[in-house]
């Protein structure tokens, strides 16, 4: 069965970092686009940071643009989010999502929105608090 598994998530004062993690197991990973979603109490979730399946494109949302990085590496079957300058309003669960890997699909629409037929991670807790 394919599984992600998140980690990393903690407790962190605002100005810190943290870094995320997915283990994703029984994919072939370079045929599979990944995906960070979030999503805070009350609120929908939402796009993050994706990459594509070769790691040659990358999305950011504006509110996370300059302060948080995607990167993957396939042949350990993990991607990871490197998250600085963390903020108050990056509260929230982060979720990873893995999407095949079709011609039309580009980091920008893999986190356009969450994508249901994606594979999805059971989240992980990040808190941004002083």
């Amino acid at each position: 069965q394919v599984r992600l598994v998140e980690s990393g998530g903690d407790l962190v004062q605002p100005g810190g970092s943290l870094r995320l993690s997915c283990a994703i197991s029984n994919l072939r990973l370079d045929y599979w686009a990944i995906g960070w979603f979030r999503q805070a109490p009350g609120k929908a979730r939402e796009g993050v940071s994706c990459i594509d399946s070769s790691g040659g494109t990358t999305y950011y949302a504006d509110s996370v643009k300059g302060r948080f990085a995607i990167s993957r590496d396939n042949a350990k079957n993990t991607v990871y989010l490197q998250m600085n300058s963390l903020k108050s309003e990056d509260t929230a669960v982060y979720y990873c999502t893995a999407g095949f890997q079709r011609p039309a699909l580009t980091a920008q629409s893999m986190c356009a929105f969450p994508d249901p037929s994606n594979h999805w991670g059971q989240g992980t807790q990040v808190t941004v608090s002083s």
